[in-house]
């Protein structure tokens, strides 16, 4: 159980807050008690503070946590509600379940045993000002307030991603199916750009009252012409035209072939389009970041004959 300070400790201690909020680049915050940090100034569960907790649903009851939806708040300053690294905002700090958790016997277990509640992970404040985060492993019988336990943001990201249903290249291609292109005049290649090929595309998941919205789009696109050379595009590529004639795209996305397909499988070069999607998100709680890029890919052939000379 933490203790207060005098109201000069909790002047110095407040000018930590600030450091340690500018540190996280989003925030948490402390009380000036010491608790089970040791000689830290602590934000432990359980303890008493003057913080105003969002009237979240999370796990615990009422914190400001996984439940927080779009109101955590300490002292007066809003605070996310997550915090990757951190975890879940109990109205005075970030607990997050260690993961893995310490092994039987292990000093963060206080004499209990798996099962009989589990250890987290505890956000603090290093003692006195200029303080920067650290943390400590400590043994609780029930989740913290506010405790999600739910998905993460980056958890949600994935979820809207899912709805998204990115899909590879729409290739279109000049020659057309079942015509031949020639030795030495351009091929031309496309995606036929929408909202699931291309982007920009959309979509939200929420979970514990965190709403968390992504968004799509290509970057890159890259054709590999099945001849050992390949192209990469930041663009869909321009759609042939006949007034194009036998000039190359204007954009990006045609190459010119210096042997037939004869010998190639069933008469045939193969295309290649690999799309790279880049994913950002937002949260109901002021938290953002980008997953992992994706790939698509999408394949399709063309016939390379040889323009054949007349006889006089």
């Amino acid at each position: 159980m933490l203790t207060r300070r005098s109201l000069a400790s909790l002047g110095a201690m407040l000018l930590g807050i600030g450091l340690f909020l500018a540190a996280l680049g989003t925030g948490a915050n402390a009380d000036g008690g010491v608790g089970p940090c040791g000689d830290q100034v602590c934000v432990g569960a359980g303890s008493s503070s003057t913080a105003t907790p969002g009237t979240g649903g999370g796990t615990g009851g009422t914190g400001g946590g996984g439940g927080g939806g779009s109101t955590c708040t300490f002292l007066g300053t809003t605070v996310p509600c997550y915090v990757p690294g951190y975890g879940w905002w109990d109205g005075l700090c970030y607990d997050e379940l260690a993961d893995p958790q310490p092994p039987t016997g292990d000093p963060s277990w206080e004499g209990h045993q798996p099962g009989d509640g589990a250890v987290y992970r505890v956000t603090c404040i290093q003692g006195g000002v200029g303080g920067v985060p650290g943390s400590v492993l400590q043994w609780m019988a029930a989740p913290p307030p506010g405790f999600g336990g739910g998905p993460s943001p980056q958890q949600l990201a994935q979820q809207a991603e899912a709805k998204m249903l990115l899909s590879p290249p729409s290739i279109g291609k000049a020659p057309k199916a079942g015509a031949t292109g020639l030795v030495g005049l351009p091929v031309w290649v496309w995606d036929v750009p929408s909202q699931t090929t291309w982007g920009p595309n959309s979509a939200s998941a929420t979970a514990g009252g965190m709403t968390v919205t992504a968004v799509a789009k290509v970057a890159s696109i890259v054709w590999s012409f099945g001849d050992g050379t390949s192209l990469t595009c930041t663009s869909p590529g321009t759609p042939y035209s006949p007034s194009y004639g036998n000039a190359p795209s204007p954009t990006c996305g045609s190459h010119v072939y210096q042997q037939t397909s004869a010998g190639q499988g069933n008469g045939l070069y193969t295309i290649q389009a690999t799309s790279t999607w880049t994913v950002t998100w937002t949260s109901s709680t002021g938290v953002n970041g980008t997953l992992n890029p994706l790939t698509r890919t999408s394949t399709t052939s063309v016939a390379v004959g040889q323009l054949q000379a007349l006889n006089q």
